[in-house]
C-alpha cells in the first residue's frame, strides 16, 4: 500500500511540474498552410507560443541527404507546444543547452513566438539561425528565446537545420539523382525552406512576409550571409544581421562541387559504404556511429551553381546579392591569443610564430599586430587569432556589401566583458556557455575582451533565461542597448532611436567607415584598425 501511495503522489508530482509551465497560458490555435496548428497564450506576457511546427517533410528514409521536400496537408488540430528535436549530433561543444527532447533525423521544426491580437498585421519578422559550426546547435537554446524580441512588437521565428554529415554529404551519386545536379548544402536549404515556410504563413501570426530579417551568430552568421548571397532567398528578406562570420575564405567557405563530391567519396569509402544505396541503408545509429569515429569536423558548403552559384566575395562584387539593410559585426576577443602562439606570451615564441605563418610578408604583420610587452603581445596575438578565425571573414562580408550596394551598412565592435561565473567548478566554453573546470588545468587567464558567442543573450534579451553568469546592473544595461538597436533595425532597417548614442551606417568611400562599439558606455569611433583586414584580404586573394 504504501509503494502505491509513493507511485501516486510521484504521478501527482510529475503532472504539477509539467504542467506548471504553463500555469498562465491557454491554448491558441492557428490555420496555417497545410493545416491547423495548437499553441499556448501566455496570458502574463501576452505572447501566443508555438514549438515544434513542422516546415519540411522528414528528411528520413529515401529523404535523407535530398533538398526538403514540401509537407503534407494534416486533419485536424497538430499540437505544437513543445521544441521537436534537436538536429543528429554528437556532444561537440559541452556548453551547448538545449530544451528540445531527444536527438533525430526527423528534426526540421522551426518555432515562433508571436505579440500579435486578433486584429494585428503587417508585424515585422526575426529568423534566427543558430550558431555551432555546421555540427551542432539547436533552435530551442535558451540564449536564442523570442519572447523578449517579441515583447517589442516582432514576430519570431527560430529553425533547425541539418548538421553535419546529415546536412552538408555531397557525392557523385547525390548530385546525380537531383533535379539541380548538384549535392550537399541540405542544411542551408532546410534554411532556406524555413524562410519560404514565413513567407507563406507568416500572416497567420500577425507577420508581414516583407518585412523579415534574417539573423544569425557564428555559423548561423555565416548561414545569414550565404542566404544573403542565394538567388533561391535573396528575395524572401528584407534584412540582415550578422554577429561573428562570413561564409568566405578561411571561414567555412564553400568549395567547387567536384571538391565536395570527391571529399564526400572520400569519405564514404573510408567508411566502407561507397555506393548511396549503401549510405541510405544504413540506420541512424549507424551514421552517427560511423562520422563520429572519423573525427571528422563537418563537410563544407558546395558551390553547387544552383543554392550558391558562385563565392560571396563573387556575388557581392557582381551585385547578385539581396540589396537590403546589414547590420554585423564581431566580439573585441573572439578567440583567445593561445590559439596562434601555442604557447606563452614572449617575443621570441610570438615572432617565430608569425614567421611561420606569414614567412614572406612577417614584419608587415608584427608592424600591424605589434609585439613589446608580455601584455602587448597577448592582446596582438588575440587580436590575430580572432582576424584569423572569423573577424576577417565578417569584416569582408560588410566591406563588399558597403561597397556594391546602395543599403545602409551598420558595423559594431562587441567589447562588453563578462561577470564572473556563479559556479567556480566551471569554465566559460567556446559556443558562449559553460564546462566543467578540469581540475589539473590551470586557471583561465582573464580575459582581455569579449569573446565568441557570449552576446547573443545580450542582443535577444535573455540574460535571465541564463544562469551561469553573475549579471550585473551594467550588464542588464548593455543588453537592453543592444536589443533595442536591433529591435530598431528589424523594425526599420535602421537601428537608432530615443535614447541611444547614435549609430551611423558606413560610406562606400570612408577609409575609416564608422564603429559602434557596444560596452557599458557605448559610442561610435572611427575604425582604427582596417588595415589589419585590407592586408589578411591581400593575404587570402578575395579582392
Amino acid at each position: 500500500m504504501k509503494n502505491i501511495q509513493i507511485l501516486l503522489f510521484s504521478l501527482f508530482l510529475s503532472y504539477n511540474l509539467s504542467s506548471a509551465q504553463e500555469t498562465n497560458s491557454f491554448p491558441v490555435q492557428v490555420t496555417i498552410e497545410n493545416g491547423t496548428i495548437e499553441g499556448n497564450y501566455d496570458t502574463h506576457t501576452g505572447i501566443q507560443r508555438y514549438f515544434g511546427i513542422p516546415f519540411a517533410k522528414p528528411p528520413i528514409g529515401e529523404l535523407r541527404w535530398k533538398a526538403p521536400q514540401p509537407l503534407e496537408n494534416w486533419e485536424g488540430v497538430k499540437e505544437t507546444k513543445t521544441f521537436g528535436p534537436r538536429p543528429m549530433q554528437t556532444l561537440v561543444f559541452g556548453d551547448m543547452n538545449s530544451r528540445s527532447n531527444g536527438v533525430s533525423e526527423d528534426c526540421l521544426y522551426l518555432n515562433v513566438w508571436t505579440p500579435a491580437k486578433m486584429d494585428t498585421k503587417n508585424l515585422p519578422v526575426l529568423v534566427y539561425f543558430f550558431g555551432g559550426g555546421n555540427v551542432a546547435g539547436d533552435a530551442s537554446e535558451p540564449r536564442y528565446d523570442g519572447e523578449s524580441m517579441a515583447k517589442e512588437g516582432i514576430v519570431v521565428v527560430t529553425t533547425n537545420y541539418r548538421l553535419n554529415i546529415f546536412g552538408f554529404l555531397a557525392h557523385p551519386e547525390l548530385s546525380a539523382e537531383a533535379s539541380y545536379k548538384a549535392s550537399g548544402n541540405y542544411g542551408l536549404l532546410d534554411q532556406n525552406a524555413a524562410l519560404k515556410w514565413v513567407n507563406k504563413n507568416i500572416t497567420a501570426f500577425g507577420g508581414d512576409p516583407k518585412k523579415v530579417t534574417i539573423a544569425g551568430e557564428s555559423a548561423g552568421s555565416i548561414g545569414t550571409s550565404q542566404q544573403m548571397a542565394s538567388p533561391l532567398s535573396k528575395n524572401l528578406i528584407a534584412g540582415a544581421i550578422g554577429e561573428s562570420g562570413a561564409g568566405i575564405h578561411p571561414t567555412m567557405a564553400a568549395v567547387p562541387l567536384k571538391e565536395a563530391e570527391q571529399i564526400g567519396l572520400d569519405f564514404a569509402k573510408s567508411i566502407g559504404h561507397s555506393t548511396l544505396s549503401e549510405l541510405r541503408k544504413l540506420s541512424t545509429r549507424e551514421v552517427y556511429e560511423l562520422y563520429n569515429k572519423s573525427k571528422r569536423f563537418g563537410f563544407p558548403a558546395v558551390l553547387d551553381r544552383y543554392f550558391l552559384p558562385n563565392t560571396l566575395p563573387e556575388i557581392f562584387k557582381n551585385k547578385e546579392q539581396a540589396m537590403v539593410p546589414l547590420l554585423l559585426g564581431w566580439n573585441s576577443a573572439e578567440i583567445p591569443g593561445l590559439a596562434f602562439t601555442q604557447g606563452p606570451y614572449t617575443e621570441e615564441n610570438y615572432i617565430n610564430k608569425v614567421k611561420e605563418a606569414y614567412p614572406k610578408e612577417y614584419q608587415k604583420v608584427l608592424e600591424l599586430y605589434p609585439h613589446g610587452s608580455e601584455k602587448e603581445i597577448e592582446l596582438s596575438a588575440t587580436a590575430l587569432a580572432s582576424d584569423r578565425f572569423i573577424s576577417y571573414s565578417t569584416w569582408k562580408w560588410f566591406d563588399l556589401h558597403r561597397k556594391n550596394s546602395n543599403q545602409p551598412v551598420y558595423r559594431y565592435l562587441y567589447s562588453k566583458l563578462r561577470p564572473p561565473l556563479v559556479d567556480k567548478t566551471l569554465a566559460s566554453g567556446l559556443a558562449g556557455g559553460t564546462i566543467a573546470k578540469e581540475s589539473d588545468n590551470p586557471p583561465a587567464p582573464k580575459a582581455v575582451g569579449a569573446p565568441h558567442a557570449c552576446e547573443i543573450e545580450y542582443c535577444m534579451g535573455n540574460l535571465h533565461l541564463v544562469k551561469d553568469y553573475a549579471w550585473t546592473a551594467d550588464d542588464f544595461k548593455v543588453s537592453k542597448e543592444m536589443m533595442t538597436y536591433f529591435v530598431n533595425f528589424i523594425k526599420t532597417g535602421n537601428p537608432n532611436g530615443e535614447g541611444l548614442p547614435n549609430w551611423e551606417a558606413a560610406k562606400s568611400n570612408d577609409k575609416n567607415p564608422a564603429v559602434m562599439v557596444i560596452d557599458t558606455k557605448s559610442k561610435l569611433i572611427e575604425a582604427n584598425n582596417d588595415a589589419r583586414y585590407e592586408f589578411l584580404d591581400k593575404a587570402y586573394k578575395n579582392k
